[in-house]
């Protein structure tokens, strides 16, 4: 057994590990290249047993990490999972926050644009996928989304700026 699976099997091996000792290890196994680390962190961000501080961490390492091409849909499939379980809300909110960095990925536009259309969601929740969508510019997946948010109530003057920026309206 190598380092990385005596610290992943660590990990493991002690669920109730308090919140710091968990993020210590899980900084331990970040500063490592290995391609064993992101299946790792992935599967700790899908555990739902998982600590709501640990797996809010594990987002945003995800999120700033290098992901190789080939682990960027495996990596948005896991925050999608999150979106969808409305049973953390600060958990849900970091994950749409960091699909910003997913824009490129199939479909992801579109998610955005249901949760920043979506009058049912909380406002913070909205407003970060309406910043996502911003980011990912002028794009023909993006401008008709823009379009539809520029007639919302809460971000219709905020979506026409943004497409006049882009010299669409």
């Amino acid at each position: 057994m190598d380092h990385v699976e005596r610290l992943i099997e660590a990990f493991g091996a002690r669920p109730s590990w308090s919140v710091v000792s968990k993020l210590d290890a899980l900084l331990d196994l970040e500063q490592i290249d290995d391609p064993r680390i992101v299946p790792f962190l992935v599967q700790v961000l899908a555990d739902q047993r998982e600590l709501t501080e640990v797996r809010i961490h594990v987002l945003k390492q995800l999120r700033d990490g290098r992901l190789q091409p080939a682990q960027r849909q495996s990596v948005a499939q896991a925050i999608l999972r999150i979106v969808s379980d409305r049973s953390s809300p600060e958990l849900r909110l970091q994950a749409v926050l960091v699909l910003a960095e997913f824009t490129d990925i199939d479909g992801m536009l579109a998610t955005l644009g249901g949760l920043a259309l979506g009058t049912g969601e909380p406002i913070d929740v909205r407003y970060s996928a309406f910043t996502s969508l911003q980011r990912a510019g002028p794009s023909t997946e993006c401008v008709p989304l823009l379009r539809q948010l520029s007639a919302d109530d809460v971000f219709g003057r905020s979506a026409r700026t943004v497409l006049s920026s882009w010299h669409i309206e």
